[in-house]
Formats: structure tokens, C-alpha cells, sequence
């Protein structure tokens, strides 16, 4: 695909971005939000979208068009935003009765935690996706450029991100933009399954 077709653009906060937004977002966790919320899951995704100053939020998120299609998504936001972020729109969007995400966000804790130790000049990347008709196609490539300027505008020194252990494709992609290996969680659990990579770039 040529570069110079693809138009990146902002999330609008309508329902029909967030259900969009969803779907790519659980293809990049790899159904670990299915896993998490159980079949409503792009409705409440969706739902937790359209309210601002959380991770999850349309503000963080930009799209990828060709031909006036969306063909995929990357969401992003500094360590600073992050720390002021609020859990609230997404456990207000599943509802009181969703023991299934309580139970699973109590086991997936340490995770979180990970998550939550970015430095403080650190813009994280929570999810980049891209159509499975385009993979290949230098999509992922343009959204990944378009997060390195904005975390460099942004007064951000290094991107960071979390990557399963076996999603080898997407590991050979990151360390390909100069992004390496820093740790990863947790540190003996022998299941490739189970593992993550946190991989950094330092932005000069």
C-alpha cells in the first residue's frame, strides 16, 4: 500500500468509533479483553470510549484510513497521563455485577503494576492493530511513526510498550524500529503463553 494514501486522524467519542476501537483493541491484547469482561465486551468498551482522562479513552487514540475505511488503530498516552487517569468509566461502563472482570483484574494485578511503573518520560503504546487484509502493508508502520512524533513533540524520552512473549511477528516489528528488550514479567514463569516483554526506545 502507498504511505501517502493512508490519512491518520483523531477518535471521534461516538459509539461507532469505540465499537470499532474495541474490536482492534482486543485483537492486540490478544482476546484478553474478551477474556476479562466476557461477550459485552465491545459494548463496554465502547461505553468507557466516549468519556475522557482514562486510558482507554478516545483521546489517546488515532486511526488509520484508506479510501475513507478505517484499517487500523494505535492508542497511546505519557506517563503523566496515565498516573492521572481514572479506572472509573470502565467499571461504570461493565456494571456492579461483572465478577468476572473483579476476579480477573485481582489476578492480573502484577500486570497492572508493570504497567503502572513507566518512568516518568516514558509515552506508552497500550495497543497498535491493523486491518488482517493490510498486515504487511506498512499500516503498522505509519502509526507507529505517528506516535514516536507525538511522544517526541510531547517532550517524551523513550516509548514503551508490553508485548506477549509468543507473538513472535510483532516482537521481529518493535525490535526492527529500534525498540529492545528491558524486562520481562513475570521473571520464572516457565509458559512462553503467559509472558511478557517490556520493550523501550530511547528517543534522541
Amino acid at each position: 500500500m502507498d504511505r501517502d494514501s493512508l490519512v491518520l486522524r483523531a477518535a471521534k467519542p461516538i459509539l461507532e468509533e469505540g465499537l470499532t476501537f474495541a474490536r482492534y483493541l482486543d485483537e492486540a491484547a490478544e482476546g484478553f479483553f474478551h477474556f476479562m469482561i466476557g461477550p459485552r465486551v465491545e459494548h463496554v468498551i465502547a461505553t468507557a470510549f466516549l468519556q475522557p482522562n482514562h486510558d482507554l479513552s478516545y483521546q489517546n487514540v488515532t486511526f488509520a484510513e484508506h479510501e475513507g475505511a478505517i484499517v487500523g488503530m494505535v492508542s497511546g498516552y505519557t506517563a503523566k497521563q496515565h498516573r492521572a487517569s481514572s479506572r472509573r468509566p470502565l467499571k461504570e461502563a461493565a456494571g456492579k455485577r461483572n465478577l468476572r472482570m473483579r476476579i480477573v483484574s485481582f489476578l492480573f494485578a502484577p500486570l497492572k503494576r508493570i504497567i503502572d511503573s513507566m518512568s516518568d518520560g516514558d509515552f506508552y503504546i497500550q495497543a497498535i492493530a491493523v486491518s488482517k487484509e493490510l498486515h504487511g502493508g506498512g499500516v503498522g508502520s505509519v502509526l507507529m511513526d505517528s506516535q514516536e512524533k507525538q511522544a517526541r513533540m510531547g517532550g517524551s524520552t523513550r516509548l514503551a510498550l508490553d508485548v506477549s512473549a509468543k507473538n513472535e511477528n510483532a516482537r521481529r516489528f518493535y525490535s526492527n524500529r529500534g525498540m529492545s528488550v528491558e524486562s520481562q514479567w513475570p521473571k520464572r514463569l516457565p509458559i512462553r503463553a503467559l509472558k511478557f516483554y517490556r520493550m523501550t526506545k530511547i528517543l534522541g
